[in-house]
């Protein structure tokens, strides 16, 4: 069955779409940038983690053209097919590998709060290099199912002459897969969200428990969560609801691709996350930040934020904390 869209749902995908890539490339540009830098004076393991979530985010972003294309055409599918299944394997794969270095990150600010000391011994850049091997195994894995079922695609259907993508679904492509999608809810989300839960909930309770703590790392380690948590809530949970509703009614939901928007916006969210996660971090992207303000010099608009920028800098450098 064809998604059918309302007269002003092309616009709708083109508006949401461009303001992810206008506010979502230069954001995670920057962060890359930033822990390029930081790799040069040390190797840490959460930025290993948070490097890997950024690639994941330009993959998104570098495709999100296509998506953009798509819209302005009406929601029809006129680029070469190839791209097709491409750019949603490529969206789809972005999606799921954030949830899971989402749950890593967790994991890792968890341990390092509530065993410090195993944490020191045993910290060693090699566990992230391999955990993040395996999240983007297991996160390409799944979403190379928008291939699987493109192979199945029933024979009346001319490749050639495609008009919508990944848009239609044969009864036998749907048996395969719905109980995909109802898989990756369970291993691609629930999972990741539980865990993620579980360990920012501890992780916040030690440090609030802690009156040495410097409150400036208390409002980090605040941040952290929620902006985690909107990512897991906001972005991530409808589209994954539509899965189950999907496998138990027998066919994708209407209103799955509408939600799948929502999805989008984590790109746009990460880079916060990033800035909470670590103080040395945060010190290094500000610092880029005012380097390309100074650059761009676009007038006196940009005044109280390049003081507040500087303020929070300033801040930074009195903070310790990792």
């Amino acid at each position: 069955m064809e998604t059918t869209y309302f007269d002003g749902a092309p616009w709708l995908f083109l508006i949401v779409y461009i303001i992810t890539f206008v506010a979502g490339l230069p954001l995670n540009l920057l962060a890359f940038v930033t822990l390029i830098r930081k790799f040069r004076q040390q190797l840490v393991s959460i930025d290993i983690l948070l490097f890997n979530l950024t690639v994941s985010d330009l993959l998104l972003l570098a495709f999100l053209p296509f998506r953009i294309v798509e819209a302005a055409s009406g929601m029809d599918w006129f680029m070469p097919y190839v791209f097709c299944p491409l750019s949603f394997f490529m969206y789809f794969s972005s999606i799921y590998i954030t949830s899971l270095f989402l749950m890593a990150i967790s994991v890792e600010r968890y341990l390092a709060v509530a065993y410090p000391i195993k944490y020191k011994l045993l910290k060693n850049p090699v566990y992230s290099v391999l955990g993040s091997v395996v999240i983007w195994i297991l996160g390409t894995m799944h979403c190379s199912v928008v291939y699987i079922v493109e192979h199945f695609i029933p024979a009346n259907m001319n490749k050639t002459n495609v008009t919508r993508c990944y848009d239609q679904f044969s009864p036998e492509q749907l048996k395969i897969l719905l109980p995909v999608r109802l898989e990756m809810f369970v291993v691609l989300f629930c999972i990741p969200l539980l865990v993620t839960v579980f360990c920012y909930f501890n992780f916040v309770k030690i440090l609030v428990a802690q009156p040495r703590i410097q409150k400036e790392k208390k409002k980090r380690a605040i941040g952290l969560v929620v902006a985690t948590l909107i990512n897991f809530i906001l972005c991530f949970m409808p589209y994954n609801v539509s899965h189950v509703v999907g496998y138990m009614e027998g066919e994708s939901p209407l209103w799955r691709t509408y939600v799948l928007l929502l999805s989008t916006f984590n790109s746009t969210v990460d880079p916060v996350i990033f800035y909470f996660s670590s103080a040395s971090f945060k010190k290094m992207f500000l610092e880029g930040l005012l380097q390309v303000m100074n650059k761009i010099q676009l007038g006196s608009c940009w005044g109280s934020c390049m003081e507040r920028c500087k303020k929070a800098k300033e801040d930074t450098y009195e903070s310790h904390g990792s």
